[in-house]
């Protein structure tokens, strides 16, 4: 998955100057922050050397993340077709990207972020661009909230690993206050994101919320320590990338986790690959969460017929309409 045509030459023009041994310094501050998760009340990316650090190695990655997040959406509820987008803790821009490939009839978007250095660069990057009316607004996630509208789509991406534990419930209730239709919230690939929308789905759920996906069903999770949910996909380092992280494979697996809700039901139920699947001579192992509420593998066939051509297609984080499973 890349990034879209206008954005990979917004971010190539703003890196072009840029000396690689500062890129490569503040990227590898950028980078132990994260791992760290840190919390110690500075912002991530509150310099601009950090944002270029970070369209130059994590954009990419984050990009693919949500876009495969709203992909999942869009598949559980076909007719959904937002006009206003809140994204909270917006950083440059990312989601309203992927938003407005998927659904170019986007025609208001609100962008909530605390860094004068990243809105200074989201608002950069989709000058004569994008198409939708776009509105930054500064502040604090977890207290200036309460003068926003609600919105068809609300979204926060990555945002989740930066707050204080104790903040968490309020701001999910808030997010579901000013959710006209669905909320879609994704974090990083770890055990401690798999936690985190763990108890953001069960909050969900608990306020009425319908979850969409990636679960296929409203049940607890069946999954257990060590064994967590997640899913992945690959990117393309540029040539950039590769030099300010000293990289030498050409492609990374950004790994992440997600839940949407929506105040409307999924249109159906599917089990969802939740593994890399499993191929040999005429079988496919297949691990799946299942509608009923229960995770194992699945081994098909020849003998299941047009189920075993289906699920021989599918990677992870794909649905599998086994009616029978």
């Amino acid at each position: 998955m890349e990034l879209p045509a206008p954005l990979r030459q917004g971010v190539e023009r703003l890196l072009e100057t840029i000396p690689l041994p500062a890129l490569r310094q503040a990227a590898k501050t950028l980078s132990d922050r994260y791992r760290a998760e840190l919390r110690d009340g500075r912002l991530h990316m509150a310099e601009e050397m950090a944002v270029k650090a970070y369209l130059a190695t994590r954009l990419p990655a984050t990009y693919a993340a949500a876009r495969a997040s709203l992909d999942a959406l869009a598949e559980a509820r076909p007719d959904f077709q937002p006009k206003t987008l809140l994204d909270v803790g917006a950083g440059p821009g990312t989601v309203l990207w992927a938003t407005t490939d998927l659904w170019p009839d986007l025609e208001q978007a609100v962008l909530f972020e605390a860094s004068a250095a990243v809105r200074k660069v989201g608002q950069s990057l989709a000058l004569d661009t994008i198409v939708a009316s776009t509105d930054w607004r500064a502040g604090d996630v977890t207290i200036d909230l309460a003068d926003l509208k609600p919105a068809d789509l609300v979204t926060c991406a990555y945002v989740l690993d930066e707050i204080a534990p104790a903040s968490l419930p309020k701001l999910v209730g808030r997010l579901w206050q000013l959710t006209a239709d669905t909320l879609l919230i994704v974090e990083p690939g770890t055990p401690a994101g798999w936690q985190r929308i763990l108890a953001v789905r069960r909050h969900l759920l608990e306020a009425g919320a319908h979850v969409l996906v990636p679960c296929p069903h409203e049940a607890p999770c069946p999954l257990e320590l060590p064994d967590w949910c997640h899913f992945s996909r690959r990117v393309a380092r540029s040539r950039l990338h590769r030099l300010a992280k000293d990289a030498e494979v050409p492609w990374e697996d950004e790994k992440f986790i997600y839940v949407a809700a929506s105040r409307q039901p999924a249109a159906s139920r599917a089990a969802r690959v939740i593994a890399p699947p499993k191929a040999g001579s005429g079988k496919v192992l297949l691990k799946l969460c299942r509608p009923d509420g229960s995770a194992g593998e699945t081994l098909f066939t020849k003998r299941d017929g047009e189920l075993f051509k289906q699920a021989r297609r599918l990677d992870w984080g794909d649905t599998l309409d086994d009616r029978s499973g």
